[in-house]
Formats: structure tokens, sequence, C-alpha cells
């Protein structure tokens, strides 16, 4: 008999995850506009959107550490707070060294928030479920890559940057409402796991889960690929003539929503390599379909395969990092796998970047394949030699 996925406390951390995300999204399109608007040079605004995730990858390892010490929804509302925070303030913002503040202050919380999600969603889904469960919390990511930039769009020219930013500060209000009605850790279970992480005295295990570094490893080359993807699809639309490129968003987000529901069930029955290795391919694929496009159609097919691809592969690889550690290490390992992943995405754009620069986008994406390539590559090796080692322990 199946253990229940669909509890209440899953249904709430799904919906306060949309949340986050979706308060995120409206804010990308939206706000470069913003900081031109108040005089900020290409300079700046790359700086502004730099500085979020920079500062989201220094904090993520002492989420771990942190969380132990004072419960894990405590520290997740605090994270969401302070995006609440974050995103409300720049309605004050009235210089550009204003919003760099708030962006550092903003990706702080962002890299609390998002590192304890996955961990206490990891928490609530059953053992046995577990990459079908990682895979359903993950739509809310998904829903919100469609909605949210249309949906800032729309309210900052219906209504303006401040409108805007209330919006976006409601909805994270919501989601510290939905987060409040999950139940936290105890003292006795951080008492718990305290003690049995005492005797990691080296510094690296307090700030990486070694664990984790081969799922990480694969989350960095498709991070590096996604990366160029996402930040110069409008771009490769103007420069191949390629008309409604919006609608890409849209095709993306529901080809990695509707995969969910059957990469999270072969993930649990037959593995993860069935997920994992298909779903590279497919990324490849698309990435060869957006070299070749030349009509909206060839556009929004490229994305059914792309997203089909990255839908399935996200929460694998985040499945399979919560498998191969102790509970009480899911924090770290969840930090290590979310800083590669950012990482991936931050770099993959400027490499990606500069080789648009030298040929143009077309191109750009037929080389942002080869970062599945060596994905493919990496992990075939390493299942290779993972069977190997298994046969030998069963010879002896």
């Amino acid at each position: 008999m199946k253990e229940t996925l669909w509890t209440k406390p899953f249904v709430l951390l799904i919906l306060s995850n949309l949340f986050l995300f979706l308060s995120l999204e409206m804010l990308l399109p939206t706000l470069p506009m913003f900081a031109a608007n108040k005089g900020g040079t290409d300079a700046q605004i790359g700086m502004i959107i730099g500085l979020f995730t920079f500062s989201a990858v220094l904090l993520r390892p002492f989420v771990g550490m942190a969380s132990d010490k004072f419960g894990k929804k405590l520290l997740l509302l605090v994270g969401v707070a302070i995006c609440l925070i974050g995103t409300a303030s720049y309605y004050a913002a009235v210089t550009i060294t204003m919003m760099l503040m708030l962006r550092i202050v903003h990706g702080v919380g962002f890299g609390i928030s998002t590192t304890l999600y996955g961990t206490v969603a990891s928490d609530i889904i059953p053992a046995s479920r577990r990459g079908e469960g990682m895979g359903f919390f993950g739509t809310g990511n998904a829903v919100a890559i469609s909605l949210g930039p249309f949906l800032g769009i729309w309210l900052m020219e219906e209504f303006g940057f401040n409108t805007l930013f209330v919006v976006g500060a409601c909805i994270l209000l919501l989601a510290i409402v939905f987060t409040s009605f999950v139940k936290g850790d105890s003292r006795a279970e951080r008492a718990k796991i305290k003690a049995a992480t005492a005797a990691n005295t080296s510094l690296m295990l307090r700030f990486v889960e070694p664990k984790a570094l081969m799922p990480s490893l694969l989350g960095l080359l498709v991070g590096l690929s996604l990366g160029g993807v996402i930040s110069f699809i409008t771009l490769f639309g103007k420069e191949s003539g390629v008309q409604n490129i919006g609608f890409f968003f849209l095709v993306l987000a529901l080809s990695e929503f509707l995969i969910r529901f059957v990469s999270g069930r072969i993930f649990d029955t037959k593995g993860r390599f069935w997920v994992l290795f298909p779903a590279a391919v497919m990324c490849i694929v698309g990435c060869v379909m957006l070299y070749m496009t030349k009509s909206t159609g060839m556009l929004l097919l490229s994305a059914v395969f792309y997203g089909a691809g990255f839908g399935a592969i996200f929460p694998g690889l985040q499945a399979w990092v919560i498998d191969r550690v102790e509970p009480q290490r899911r924090g770290v390992a969840t930090a290590t796998f979310y800083n590669a992943f950012d990482i991936g995405i931050g770099s993959g754009a400027m490499l990606l970047g500069l080789v648009a620069t030298w040929s143009n986008y077309a191109t750009m994406y037929l080389v942002s394949s080869v970062f599945f390539i060596i994905y493919l590559v990496v992990y075939f090796i390493y299942e290779r030699k993972l069977k190997l080692q298994l046969g030998e322990a069963a010879a002896k």
C-alpha cells in the first residue's frame, strides 16, 4: 500500500513555494526597467541582477547550521519575511545604491528560503515516493516561470512600479501564512540532529556535503545551459525574426509541469538513471532545435523538449541529493546543490553571452547543448563505476 503523499502540510508547502517564486519571477523582467528609470547604467543593472544570486550563494552554507539551532520552520519563515521586506522596500528605493543594498537583502532571504523549502519538503514526503513528491513540489517553480513575468509586466504597465512591489509583498505574505500552518521540528528533534552532527568538526563538512557533490556537479552543468537559454531567448527572437517569443516561456513551463506527473514515478520505481539520462537527451534535442529555429512552431517545439528535459532532471537531482544523505545533513546537502545550480546559471549566462558576441544567438544555443553532452559523459562514467564497485562487492 502506497504511503500518503498529498497531506495538508505538503499542499501548503507547495503553495507557499509557488508564491515565493511568483514574487521573484514578477521582478525578473521589471526590476531592470525600474533601475533604468532611476538612471542606472547597463553595468549597474547587471550588478543588481548579479548581487542577488551572489548573496544567496554566500549565505546558503550557513543555513544548515542555523536551522539546527533555531528550527527549519522558524528559519524558513524568517527567510520569506526577509524576501517580503526586500520586495516591499523597492517601493522606497530612490537611488541605485539603495537598490543594490536591497538586492543583497533580498538575496539573503531567497538563499534561506530556497534551501529550507526543499529540506522541509523532503522531511514531509514519504521516502518511498520521494522522486514523485519532489517532482510535484517543484511544480510551483514551473507555474511561477510562466505566470510571473506576464503578471509583473502587466502590473508595471497598467498600474506602475509601486503597485508591482505592493502586490509582490502581498504574495509573500500569503507564503508566510501558508508556511505557518506547516508543523515544525521540535526541540527534541533539533537536539538529536545537533548531537548527530557534533562529530563533524571539519569546517568543510559544516558548509559542504560531500555526498551531494556528484548530483551538484550535474546540477552545475544543467545550470550552465539554462542560464543561456533563459537569458537570451528574447534577443534570439529579434535576431532570428521569430514572432511570439514570449510563448516560449509559457510552453516551457507547461512542458516542465506535465512531465512531473510521469518522471517522479519512474524515478521511484525504475531508478534515477531512467530519468536523469533520457531527460538530458531531451534537453540536447531542445538546444539543437533552437539552433535550427526559423519559425514560431519550431521555437515552441524546442520549448516542449527542453521544458520536459529540465522538468524531469531538476527534481530528480534534488531527490537524489536527499536520498544520499542522512536526515540531519539535508540542509547542508540542499544548500550545496542549489549553490552549484545557481553558480551554473550565472556563469552560463556570462559564458554563453560571450559565445553569442563572437558568433550569434543561434550558435550559442548549439554550444549550450555541449554542457548536457558533458553531463551525459560524467553521469554515465559515474554509474558505470558504481556498477563495477557493486559487482566487486557482491563477488566478495
